[in-house]
């Protein structure tokens, strides 16, 4: 079970998510309460052991800035999490060994995902970061050969259940394992990874082999 840490934005949150077996953190670089810059970022992801993949998250922005920002950090992967389209996807995609497209479940956006060129897709609510919980029933008939990145209101409580009920390839979660916006709490972030994947299924590693293998430089 692949586990990101979204809206990392300080040192001491990144080595701990690490140290708890997080495979990926996430830095916002779109307008939030969890926005880091491109130098802060950088200053904590040269500190990640190699195999942690760090993934610049962002929302509506220019392609050329995507590239410009997440290179500057350091960044391997970057997580589109607005209304980019495929055309900025392919400028964005050679510059990195990772790409992740966010969606709503249930959105009619879902039948073009295969024309991103993404390694994994992210599913979130209609209203990304809010911390909501969807309606994990939009998630059914899905295509099983896709890496599923489950978000949208995850916390240590509910996430076993997300995992049970959609089967998903990984995990992503920022405002359930905080304890003010930007600051993860040891405990909840503990209790989520060991939660996720004490429920996970078998049946969903079908979806693709070990955490994005082959993205390491």
């Amino acid at each position: 079970m692949f586990v990101k840490i979204c809206g990392i934005t300080n040192e001491e949150d990144a080595l701990m998510a690490v140290a708890l077996g997080a495979d990926a953190l996430g830095f916002v670089f779109a307008r939030s309460s969890r926005q880091i810059t491109p130098a802060a970022a950088a200053d904590i992801i040269k500190r990640l052991p190699p195999d942690i993949l760090a993934v610049g998250v962002f929302r509506d922005e220019a392609p050329d800035r995507v590239v410009d920002l997440a290179l500057r950090a350091g960044c391997r992967g970057v997580q589109l999490h607005g209304h980019e389209t495929p055309e900025m996807a392919d400028h964005i995609r050679p510059s990195f060994p990772v790409l992740i497209v966010a969606m709503a479940a249930g959105s009619s956006a879902l039948g073009h995902f295969d024309r991103f060129g993404a390694d994994a897709l992210l599913l979130d609510g209609h209203a990304p970061g809010s911390g909501e919980v969807f309606d994990w029933s939009l998630t059914e008939g899905m295509p099983s050969n896709r890496r599923v990145i489950l978000a949208g209101g995850l916390t240590p409580d509910n996430v076993a259940d997300g995992v049970s009920v959609v089967r998903p390839w990984g995990v992503d979660v920022s405002t359930g394992v905080e304890l003010t916006p930007g600051v993860k709490d040891p405990r909840l972030v503990r209790a989520f990874i060991h939660a996720a994947r004490d429920a996970d299924d078998p049946l969903a590693r079908a979806q693709g082999p070990g955490p994005f293998d082959g993205y390491e430089d």
